[in-house]
């Protein structure tokens, strides 16, 4: 399996869906090369953690739109709404109160659209 496929699979096994393209496929090609197909797989951390530490990078750069898929990749794999709160909680102390609070709002909208999909 070449570095691309390795990374589609990664990428699907996080997220559990294809990598889609947006506004700049050439972005995603790079992502699903090196990000998922060579720094994903590499040995000594689980996939779990590997999302324990993007979760937790995305909610201290308070990059509002990675942080909602990092929270449905980490439910996706097994992690519970209490962990995901938690290991955002825990962050105020890194990163600050307002760090944390903008974690919390946006679980807090994930989980209300899980709710509402689940609902219908």
């Amino acid at each position: 399996m070449n570095r691309h496929e390795q990374g589609k699979a990664m990428f699907q096994q996080v997220f559990g869906r294809e990598p889609r393209p947006g506004n700049y496929p050439d972005f995603l090609d790079i992502t699903v090369d090196h990000l998922f197909g060579e720094i994903w797989t590499r040995p000594h951390l689980s996939v779990e953690e590997r999302e324990l530490v993007a979760l937790t990078a995305v909610t201290l750069a308070r990059t509002d739109w990675e942080l909602r898929g990092h929270i449905g990749a980490a439910l996706h794999m097994g992690m519970s709404r209490e962990k995901v709160v938690e290991v955002i909680i825990q962050l105020a102390y890194y990163g600050g109160w307002p760090v944390a609070n903008n974690g919390l709002r946006v679980a807090q909208e994930v989980f209300a659209e899980l709710d509402a999909e689940h609902d219908d």
